[in-house]
């Protein structure tokens, strides 16, 4: 048996401009200058209070609270207005659909999402029923920590090594090296295909028919990096709605 485990955000959602803009909001609702975009997709990723630390470093663990708190209510916000939605990226939806039918496969999500904006996104896209695992910032320490892997590892009793993390940032590819899985980079989220090379991708695809035909050659043996075009990269491994 083996494990496909998905990051959401940047690699099935298509969530950078969202969150970016429900950041600036928050911010904003508290006198502070909002950071960058380009800042705030680089943080994508990660649990909300450890993102939000990171782009503001100066903020007290208090501060950090009431904007985690703010960024909350902001997005609960916006996902209740009867036009909202938020979309996956095209191919990522039947993807996953097809992989959680295989019955060699365990197909999970591993996110910096709270379990809230997971149930949302998954009842709004068919895709409740897909994931047999899921781990998210309210359940786990922050990525690149690899308890989500390991704990959904341990859940349907698959050895990490038989594992592979699928993922859009370095915290992703991180996490998955640390635990001991294979990790693959997907080039249409939020950090550079470079970014994702160096920090343990060893793999990048460049669009859905890449990532089906490598996670095709995972199932089957090996992540398939010969023959498939997807570029290769070291295997060494480095020690947020």
């Amino acid at each position: 048996m083996k494990a496909i485990l998905f990051d959401c955000d940047g690699t099935i959602a298509d969530s950078a401009g969202l969150i970016c803009t429900i950041m600036d909001r928050s911010f904003e609702a508290h006198g502070l200058t909002p950071p960058a975009w380009e800042s705030t997709r680089a943080i994508i990723g990660l649990s909300l209070d450890k993102a939000i630390l990171a782009l503001r470093p100066s903020l007290s663990e208090a501060d950090v609270a009431v904007l985690v708190a703010g960024y909350r209510h902001q997005y609960r916000a916006e996902r209740a207005r009867p036009d909202f939605v938020e979309h996956l990226f095209p191919g990522m939806r039947d993807l996953v659909l097809e992989l959680s039918a295989q019955d060699e496969v365990f197909v999970g999500m591993v996110t910096g999402k709270s379990r809230r904006g997971v149930a949302a996104i998954t009842a709004a896209h068919g895709l409740k029923d897909a994931f047999t695992i899921i781990r998210t910032a309210d359940d786990c320490p922050s990525k690149p920590h690899p308890a989500m892997v390991l704990e959904c590892c341990a859940e349907v009793g698959v050895a990490p090594a038989d594992a592979i993390v699928v993922g859009d940032t370095t915290f992703d590819m991180e996490m998955a090296r640390t635990a001991g899985s294979a990790a693959l980079g997907v080039a249409w989220g939020s950090h550079h295909r470079e970014q994702l090379e160096r920090s343990g991708a060893q793999a990048v695809a460049t669009d859905v028919p890449e990532l089906r035909q490598a996670l095709a050659a995972f199932i089957e043996g090996g992540l398939g990096i010969r023959g498939t075009g997807l570029d290769t990269a070291p295997t060494t491994a480095k020690t947020w709605s």
